[in-house]
């Protein structure tokens, strides 16, 4: 099968529906035009600069070099992340706790998919490691991030409660069950939606890329159900860890809620 090469112009052309779309947001006062035709400016930017760069990648195989690649889309990711929240942990926190989070959940099963299952060789082949990095950090950040957001918002909104059970003797885990079981249910409920929905409502980004570069289906689909179990697990488990390392730090080493580690609510946040 004969790969469709795309051109400029047929970007262009697609490009003319999203301006399309901000002007109907510009004259409805949706106040999202901006956002939007800034966002779109940032993918294509981002996505041209990240084309360069794979490609030399991929001509040259260098540990070092996919190494610094990997490290700064851990970086960007938790600052992401961070910007997400509203009432973001202070100091080092509020970003490390999601970092270190997406890291160990993320990069263990990345690792573990290159050297167990996919055995390329060598292992950091870039063609693969740097996509799956991606991917897994993609829906990791989303669920962490959702995961952070809901327990700081559920804390600050309920701390009356948390107070009172601590007054009767409950511990800090006890006094924030069921914020932390709120906000884990809301990281994890995209992933499942979209692992639910695949191949029935929806064929899933990296099975119709596969495809579309003329990859048999049947390949694909093998790959795609591989991400989305690797997805679902990446995600369940750095969404776990951020919720106790935040859930940990609203609290001192004598149990006492400290929401003065909280910053101030950011109108900003997305």
């Amino acid at each position: 099968m004969r790969l469709i090469q795309l051109d400029s112009w047929d970007l262009a052309i697609a490009a003319l529906f999203v301006g399309l779309l901000a002007g109907l947001s510009w004259r409805g006062r949706l106040q999202i035009a901006r956002p939007l035709l800034v966002s779109t400016t940032r993918m294509v930017v981002q996505l041209a600069l990240v084309g360069f760069v794979l490609e030399a990648l991929f001509s040259f195989v260098s540990f070092p070099a996919v190494a610094l690649m990997a490290c700064v889309m851990l970086l960007a990711a938790g600052r992401e992340v961070q910007a997400r929240q509203r009432r973001r942990l202070r100091g080092w926190w509020g970003y490390g706790v999601g970092t270190f989070a997406m890291f160990s959940s993320a990069f263990t099963a990345m690792t573990f998919t290159l050297l167990a299952l996919i055995q390329a060789d060598p292992w950091y082949q870039p063609q693969y490691a740097i996509p799956l990095l991606g991917m897994l950090l993609g829906n990791t950040m989303t669920g962490v991030a959702l995961t952070l957001e809901r327990l700081t918002e559920g804390a600050w909104a309920q701390r009356d409660v948390i107070e009172a059970r601590l007054m009767l003797g409950h511990s800090w885990q006890e006094a924030l069950s069921t914020v932390r079981r709120e906000s884990l249910r809301s990281g994890l409920i995209p992933t499942v939606n979209a692992m639910a929905a695949a191949g029935i409502v929806s064929l899933p980004g990296m099975m119709t890329g596969q495809i579309l570069a003329g990859s048999p289906p049947s390949e694909a689909v093998k790959y795609q159900i591989l991400i989305f179990l690797l997805i679902a697990s990446g995600t369940g488990f750095g969404s776990f860890l951020a919720n106790w390392m935040a859930a940990r730090r609203l609290f001192d080493e004598r149990g006492r809620l400290r929401l003065d580690r909280l910053r101030p609510i950011d109108r900003s946040a997305t």
